[in-house]
């Protein structure tokens, strides 16, 4: 019998032990860390809530692997005869439980946290157009749109003859990014003016409907300079695949001078209004 229970505890060994390189192999589909506060605590909350799945789920395929092998009909076991183990029902009600009310407490701050918008030092509404993004600095009286780059657009059209894989950034670049600064906190009012679009971000952990007629909210406070880039993540008619987003992140004294040069060539060529200019 010692035999057995040893083959049996050696094949689960050995089945543990090729999936340990799987397990330390680097994430490279993972959802990625970001580069704000909010992303990194929803990558934490992510991947605390993988690796307790994940234990759960090793724990629950080794003892299934060793009753099957342990006690195989052909090792002459017997199946016992019974209705229902009180103990066992106990544990796996309470440990459920137990990980649940755990798991509540950091899940509900950082819920809170990424829906408190106050304090913000910028406010930019962004608007879905079918299909393209309207973007507004609020009382900065700077506004414009934000479309399919021409590079992208050209090779999207059929029979083009351009190869995609030529072309940088396919589908993912616009002909006028969403600048930002670094260090800010940044507030987005969302909302749509024909059907519902959703304005998403990986690297922000943010991806908001932006809904006709009403707003929703988000923010933003970028840690590192650089090029972010998203899409629309709402099925909003033909073209929903070629609306996406880029945003540059800037130094707060870069981003200021920015801000002016625009200020003062829309300024120079339209009206001063508060509305989105027409591109």
């Amino acid at each position: 019998m010692w035999k057995q229970n040893l083959r049996a505890i050696s094949a689960i060994l050995i089945i543990w032990l090729l999936a340990v390189p799987a397990l330390a192999a680097p994430l490279e589909f993972n959802m990625p860390k970001g580069v704000t506060e909010i992303s990194r605590d929803v990558y934490d909350l992510h991947m605390l809530t993988f690796w307790i799945c994940t234990v759960i789920g090793a724990v629950v395929f080794l003892v299934m692997m060793y009753s099957m092998i342990r006690f195989r009909k052909s090792a002459g076991a017997v199946p016992a005869q019974f209705h229902h183990n009180t103990a066992v029902e106990v544990v796996w009600t309470v440990i459920p439980f137990i990980i649940l009310v755990v798991m509540a407490a950091p899940s509900g701050k950082v819920l809170i946290q990424m829906y408190d918008t106050s304090d913000a030092e910028l406010t930019v509404k962004v608007t879905g157009y079918q299909w393209k993004w309207g973007y507004e600095y609020l009382d900065k009286g700077v506004s414009f749109f934000s479309t399919l780059d021409s590079a992208s657009n050209q090779a999207r059209q059929l029979d083009s003859g351009i190869d995609p894989a030529t072309v940088d950034h396919y589908l993912l670049n616009v002909d006028k990014p969403l600048v930002l600064p670094v260090g800010v906190k940044v507030r987005f009012l969302f909302t749509a003016s024909d059907v519902i679009h959703a304005w998403w971000v990986p690297a922000f952990a943010i991806k908001k409907d932006a809904i006709p007629g009403t707003f929703t909210e988000a923010w933003a406070k970028i840690d590192e300079p650089g090029t972010y880039r998203g899409q629309c993540a709402e099925l909003c008619g033909r073209d929903h695949g070629f609306m996406p987003i880029v945003v540059i992140a800037k130094p707060k004294e870069e981003f200021e001078v920015w801000l002016a040069e625009q200020k003062t060539k829309q300024a120079a060529s339209l009206p001063a209004q508060g509305i989105l200019a027409v591109h």
